[in-house]
């Protein structure tokens, strides 16, 4: 299968329901593996288009739009914009598609929602709705200066002329992706603008997205980040931390850090990459999908 199916799961929040909308690509057979992978804050799920071609040999791949994002739903209460409600949205994907474990890679915010999916209390004799998991250049500590640098962008994007002038605009605001060629940057890009009536092209997510972000100060920071450890301590799926040696959100300190506590990560550093890798090239999805095959 060379191109995914786009579906759709009902879930629940606040005000009522909301629909996200995930690609699913067809594995080798219908009771193969699932891997779930989830994109960063302002992206969606067709970021992983590259990684899933190649996994869906042997993987049933889908790769979610989180709600506020791509096709998913625009929430009527920014404030649902927060992990704990995107762990719930990914429960009801889980029970969609009627797995008790997958595998999962999360870049970014999807790391952290894997990481607070994994950590769940459950009751005994229930297995972590999570085998092995993959957590794409986030940690448990965030550096500060990291989410002012993200959310002097976010949710401020202006209208495009060309979808070429937009992929131009992300490739400014985005250097720590590391170096791609024009055509890849293309295909990174085009999934996430819609084109508006004639009117230009505008990236496809809700700008409100950025107010629960914006809302967040060094004291909300680190309250969050003793949470996040102790989730992170609590962990015993296998654990795969990959981190761009360039990177300005995952310190490498708290990348070292990961490898000695919580399920002891298995780190692997990628030299000219900032954050975040984008999983599309040959050695990086090798990385992954080596880790996962065990």
């Amino acid at each position: 299968m060379t191109e995914p199916r786009l579906k759709f799961v009902t879930c629940l929040d606040a005000t009522g329901l909301h629909r996200m909308a995930y690609w699913e690509w067809a594995g080798p057979s219908a009771d193969a593996p699932v891997l779930v992978c989830v994109h960063g804050l302002s992206r969606q799920g067709r970021d992983f288009d590259a990684l899933a071609r190649v996994m869906s040999a042997r993987w049933r791949v889908v790769c979610p739009d989180v709600v506020g994002r791509g096709r998913s739903d625009w929430l009527r209460q920014p404030s649902g914009y927060q992990i704990p409600a995107y762990v719930s949205d990914m429960v009801a994907l889980l029970a969609r598609l009627d797995v008790e474990q997958v595998d999962w890679v999360g870049t970014s915010m999807g790391g952290l929602i894997g990481l607070g999916l994994a950590a769940l209390p459950r009751p005994e004799g229930v297995p972590c709705p999570i085998r092995r998991l993959v957590l794409n250049d986030v940690g448990p500590s965030i550096q500060f200066e990291a989410l002012q640098r993200i959310g002097a962008y976010l949710g401020k994007a202006p209208r495009f002329a060309s979808l070429e002038e937009g992929a131009a605009y992300l490739r400014s605001i985005a250097p720590g992706f590391g170096p791609h060629t024009d055509e890849e940057w293309r295909a990174l890009s085009a999934p996430l603008f819609r084109e508006e009536d004639g009117k230009g092209w505008k990236l496809h997510y809700d700008p409100a997205i950025a107010l629960p972000f914006a809302a967040i100060t060094p004291e909300v920071a680190a309250a969050g980040e003793a949470a996040l450890w102790s989730a992170y301590d609590a962990l015993r799926c296998p654990t795969l931390l990959i981190r761009g040696a360039e990177s300005d959100l995952l310190s490498s300190e708290t990348a070292r850090a990961m490898t000695q506590r919580g399920p002891n990560a298995r780190l692997v550093e990628l030299p000219g990459v900032g954050h975040a890798p984008t999983l599309i090239h040959d050695d990086q999805i090798a990385i992954v999908r080596d880790f996962l095959s065990t």
